[in-house]
């Protein structure tokens, strides 16, 4: 079975008789009708709507299990605890340090619900378990089915939900009350306005280093973020990608050319020229 062992992972349980309330509130995540069978991807968003920090959260026991990046772990707690009040709340991170991660077949620990959607079962679970190996092949699973991941594919504070697909993964709801920037969130959504989405790029020879600009005719339209060979993962404007695909303009990365799909399982296609009139 494959594995990777992702040491740049944290876990925090947040517990208590007011936990569900009181993550509902905050999060953008709809954890009503939430199950214990996996993991979905969410965040806490600043009051404009973009992502401060993203997360994967399961249910684990009576409390919820967060899995976040360790870097952003002790700001993340920080931030919990200022919202606590006096909910009733225990809010404690865990021991343990990073995550393994399985897939190829049934395995232990949560259920990656951003992969389900692609057909792939991938597992998650606290610290180091096992022979697991680096973090390469999960990376190429990722760019496979393009999921991106934040440091690697897109910075915090700088991307909303739509643009690594969370209204596409579950990780966003538009049903649920108010949380932290659902506003500027939900009329994105009603009004059709998001224009960044994650896509998966590929090239007929080896790309170029993450952070290289995505550009047609010299202007810029997004950048690489994850790369494996000649694949990977970039955050581009989809209406000036379907434009030049319609024209038949090419699209570089650097000097090298490229091609651009949207994850299958989003359901998403670039805009026509007709439909941007």
């Amino acid at each position: 079975m494959p594995s990777a062992f992702l040491p740049d992972r944290a876990f925090v349980r947040i517990t208590g008789a007011d936990a569900e309330h009181f993550l509902q509130n905050l999060i953008t995540t709809d954890l009503g009708g939430f199950g214990a069978e996996g993991a979905l991807p969410g965040a806490l968003l600043t009051p404009q709507g973009k992502i401060l920090f993203d997360f994967l959260i399961s249910r684990d026991g009576d409390g919820f299990l967060i899995d976040i990046r360790a870097d952003q772990l002790e700001a993340f707690v920080k931030r919990m605890t200022m919202y606590k009040l006096r909910a009733a709340v225990t809010i404690e991170t865990l021991p343990e340090t990073g995550a393994t991660v399985t897939w190829g077949e049934a395995g232990d620990g949560v259920a990656d619900h951003r992969f389900a959607l692609a057909g792939t079962e991938v597992r998650r679970k606290p610290g180091q378990h096992g022979e697991a190996g680096g973090r390469d092949g999960y990376d190429a699973l990722r760019i496979l089915h393009g999921v991106p991941e934040s440091g690697a594919d897109y910075a915090l504070q700088d991307a909303f939900p739509h643009d690594v697909l969370f209204d596409k993964s579950g990780g966003v709801s538009f049903r649920k009350g108010c949380y932290v920037g659902q506003e500027v969130v939900s009329r994105m959504q009603h009004r059709s306005t998001a224009r960044r989405r994650t896509v998966i790029v590929s090239a007929n020879a080896p790309l170029p280093v993450a952070g290289t600009d995505l550009t047609i005719g010299g202007k810029t339209i997004g950048t690489l973020g994850t790369i494996a060979g000649e694949r990977g993962l970039a955050v581009i404007r989809i209406d000036k990608a379907g434009e030049a695909m319609a024209a038949g303009e090419p699209i570089l990365a650097g000097d090298v050319p490229v091609t651009v799909a949207l994850p299958g399982w989003s359901g998403l296609t670039f805009p026509s020229a007709a439909e941007e009139a």
